[in-house]
Order: C-alpha cells, then sequence, then structure tokens
C-alpha cells in the first residue's frame, strides 16, 4: 500500500477521530434524507407536477452515476478528505442557492434540474472517501460500518420526517437552508479531523490510467466482480422494482398512514441489522452476508399476499434487518480487502453498479406492473431474489472468502 497508516493506536472505537466522521457522516446523511421531500414538495408547490419532480430527483441520481468513477480517481489523486470537503461546501453552496430561489417565489424548472444535477455530481465526489476513510480512523473496521449503518437508518426516517414537518410549518425555502447546513456541519467536522499526513496516489499517472488500474484490481477479484454481477439483477428486480410497486400497493391496500409505519419499521429493522452485524466475526463474512439477501425478499413477498398490516410491518421489519446486516459485511469485506491506494477507484465500481442496477429497476418498475400485474411482479421480484441468493452462495470465491482480522 502507498500512503501513511493513519489508523490510531488505541483500540477504542470512539476515538476523537472518528466521533468527528461519524458527526460528519450523520448530519450529510439526514440532509440527504431531507433531500427526496423537500424536492418533491417544493418542485409541486412551484407548478411543475409529476414531471418536475421526476427531472429534478432524475438529474440528481443522473449526474451521481455519470461522476461516480470519476471521484474514485479523484480521491485518490487529492487524498479523499480534500475531496469530501470539497463536496461538502460544493453542496452548501447548491442548496442555499436552492433555498433563495425559493424564498423570492417559484424557481423555474430548468434552475431546479441544473441545480440538482450539480448537487449531484459533487456527491459522486464525496462518496468514495466514505469507504476508504474508515479503516483511517477504526480499529474495528465492522464494528464502525455497524454504527454508521445504524446512523443511516435512523436518518433515513428522520430526515424525511423533518423535512415534512418544516414544509408544513415554513414553506420549501427553510427546508433547503436546514438541508444546506447539514453539509456545512459535515465539512467543518471533516476538517476539524487531526490525521497524519495523506499522500495522493501517483498524481503523475494520467487520470485514464488511474482509473484503468482501478478496473483491473476490480476484475482480478472474482469474489468482487461476480457479487457485483449478481447485484445488476438482484438491485434491479428486488429492491429496485419493489421499493416503488410496494408502496403503491401498501397505500392501495391499508392508507398512507400504513405505509408510513411500515417504512419506520424497515428503518428500525435496520438499526437492528446494524447492531447485529456489528457483532458477528463470521470467518465467512459473505456467506454469512448471504442471509441479508434472503431475509430483504420479505419487502416485496409481503404486499403480494394482500396482509393484515401486522404482518406487513413484521415483514418490513426483517426486510430491513436483512439488508442493513448485509450492507455492514459487504463494506467491512471489501474495506479490508482492497488495498488504500486502490480502494477509492475500486469502490467507485461497486458503487456504479449498484446505482446502475437500482435505477435501471425503478424505471422498469412501472411497465413491468402494468405488464405482468403489480402482486406478480412482486412475486417474480421474490423468486428472482432467492434464485440470486443461491447464485451467491453458488460461487466458491464468494462463500469461501474468508475474513481479515
Amino acid at each position: 500500500m502507498t500512503g501513511t497508516d493513519t489508523r490510531p493506536p488505541t483500540t477504542s472505537l470512539w476515538s476523537p477521530n472518528f466521533r468527528l466522521y461519524f458527526g460528519a457522516r450523520t448530519t450529510s446523511m439526514l440532509g440527504d434524507g431531507m433531500l427526496p421531500v423537500a424536492l418533491s414538495v417544493g418542485v409541486l408547490a412551484a407548478g411543475h407536477g409529476i414531471t418536475g419532480v421526476g427531472y429534478a430527483l432524475g438529474a440528481w441520481m443522473a449526474a451521481l452515476t455519470l461522476f461516480m468513477l470519476a471521484g474514485g480517481v479523484l480521491a485518490d489523486r487529492f487524498t479523499p478528505r480534500r475531496m469530501m470537503v470539497l463536496a461538502d461546501v460544493v453542496r452548501l453552496a447548491v442548496q442555499s442557492t436552492m433555498a433563495v430561489a425559493f424564498l423570492l417565489g417559484s424557481p423555474d424548472l430548468v434552475t431546479i434540474v441544473a441545480l440538482q444535477f450539480v448537487s449531484g455530481a459533487a456527491t459522486a465526489l464525496f462518496q468514495p472517501g466514505v469507504a476508504s476513510m474508515i479503516p483511517k480512523i477504526a480499529t474495528d473496521v465492522q464494528r464502525a460500518n455497524g454504527v454508521l449503518r445504524i446512523s443511516e437508518a435512523l436518518a433515513g426516517v428522520l430526515g424525511p420526517a423533518l423535512a415534512g414537518a418544516m414544509l408544513g410549518a415554513f414553506g420549501a425555502g427553510p427546508v433547503f437552508f436546514c438541508y444546506a447546513a447539514t453539509y456545512g456541519v459535515s465539512a467543518v467536522c471533516l476538517v476539524a479531523m487531526r490525521m497524519a499526513r495523506e499522500s495522493a496516489v501517483r498524481t503523475s499517472e494520467s487520470y485514464w490510467r488511474q482509473l484503468v488500474e482501478g478496473w483491473q484490481d476490480f476484475r482480478s477479484r472474482t469474489w468482487l466482480w461476480s457479487v457485483i454481477a449478481i447485484w445488476l439483477v438482484y438491485g434491479c428486480f428486488v429492491p429496485g422494482v419493489s421499493l416503488p410497486v410496494a408502496a403503491e400497493l401498501v397505500v392501495a391496500d391499508h392508507g398512507s398512514t400504513a405505509l408510513g409505519i411500515g417504512m419506520a419499521l424497515f428503518g428500525a429493522g435496520g438499526v437492528l441489522g446494524g447492531a447485529i452485524a456489528m457483532r458477528t466475526k463470521a470467518s465467512r463474512p459473505l456467506l454469512a452476508g448471504s442471509v441479508g439477501w434472503a431475509l430483504f425478499v420479505a419487502y416485496p413477498f409481503v404486499p403480494a399476499l394482500r396482509p393484515p398490516e401486522l404482518l406487513l410491518y413484521a415483514g418490513w421489519l426483517v426486510a430491513g434487518f436483512g439488508l442493513a446486516y448485509w450492507q455492514v459485511l459487504w463494506s467491512t469485506t471489501v474495506q479490508t480487502h482492497i488495498p488504500e491506494d486502490l480502494l477509492n477507484r475500486v469502490y467507485a465500481y461497486d458503487v456504479t453498479g449498484s446505482l446502475l442496477a437500482l435505477a435501471l429497476g425503478r424505471s422498469l418498475a412501472g411497465p413491468l406492473a402494468e405488464l405482468v400485474g403489480a402482486r406478480e411482479l412482486m412475486a417474480l421480484s421474490t423468486v428472482l431474489g432467492l434464485v440470486c441468493t443461491g447464485l451467491l452462495l453458488a460461487v466458491p470465491a464468494i462463500r469461501n472468502l474468508r475474513r481479515v482480522n
């Protein structure tokens, strides 16, 4: 590996650096949780309709996907913390501009879309460092991932709730100011971290050469590209398709209140999954983590049955547990098996594949539901989820991969 080992000598997880990093991630994840609600209500209030909401959210996601690989290379060239701080500053400026635009009246759709595209591109600069920073500041990488996953699950529940409450009381402008402030807090926390001097990775090499190096390392690890290849199917047809379609079924069967409670319990399952994963020291982490893939299929399966509400809530609690349990073990595996000087780039390939699968699934959800029926599609999603779990277990490089102590 190149660069300086900056991991603290203490065995305590809650070192000063980790506390600051936790603060940065928690506040920025809270802001990310506020975005869909704030943007959707703001765009609708500005008179741009559902189509405008789709364009605004789609611009953010498209920029995130397009620039993710570039973010991985730049994080290695200029160090991840610098790119994360830069991304937070850009997002602070962008969302503050959104706030001013809504306070002054109803911004036009082109302005909204352009600003969210820039915000998505900045998030792509931020995201690769999320993986590579943890091994630098935590002696127990898996426990750190578990703590952050619990925080993410809570932010996923609290962010939309906070945005909804503030929108009703104050309107879109103040909500976007609050949203922007989360990135300001994140930047301050990252700057305040006291770390050993970080080294960039061979900045004399060309951008394209570093990008190719990341790809070569990615494809040389059978367990890594196999998981991503299977995820392209799983991510598309299980979470990608089921998230919008299952929500529509629940609202039709039980109303919007039931959907809100179900999503809250899904988040609670994520908290529980992260807590259990923190204490899971399986010798074969991906073998253990595959349980999470199997459990998540409860998310599409239960709504397909037109169940009583209690069964729906129990199923989504289990699904939230499964997703968080897998994510902690997967993140830890990637962070501990990939060399430090390649981690940002390799992780960027991982995230890009995941985003493409989810985006494709969401785009296919409506047409497929119309073609085969919403409940039938959820049953198909369940079957494909279990098949993909079987494929995960069938690859020797995945099931036999050993934990790095």
